[in-house]
């Protein structure tokens, strides 16, 4: 497989100054997914956006590992919900025309 995608964590740890267990625990519970290649763990690049918001919480916010799973759920929600009410905002229109 090739890793011209993926970034190491080791990159990662040393880049925003956070420890190996923090990915761990995030690909714990489900919000990375870590990807093992020859003995070395990655993670894709699509990845870095949502790991940036999940650093921040963490350093800047003092969130803790299962505060940030609590935001990122909501920040699904919402945006679900508001998905569905432009679908059924589109559809009302319809209705009204």
């Amino acid at each position: 497989m090739s890793t011209e995608n993926f970034i190491t964590l080791s990159t990662l740890s040393t880049h925003y100054k956070v420890e190996l267990t923090f990915f761990d625990n995030l690909n714990e519970i489900g919000l990375i997914e870590i990807q093992t290649i020859d003995q070395t763990q990655y993670v894709h690049q699509d990845a870095i956006y949502e790991i940036e918001k999940i650093i921040r919480l963490h350093q800047e916010l003092d969130v803790n590992i299962e505060g940030i799973d609590v935001v990122f759920n909501l920040l699904q929600k919402i945006d679900a919900l508001q998905t569905e009410l432009l679908l059924v905002r589109n559809r009302l229109r319809f209705y009204e025309n």
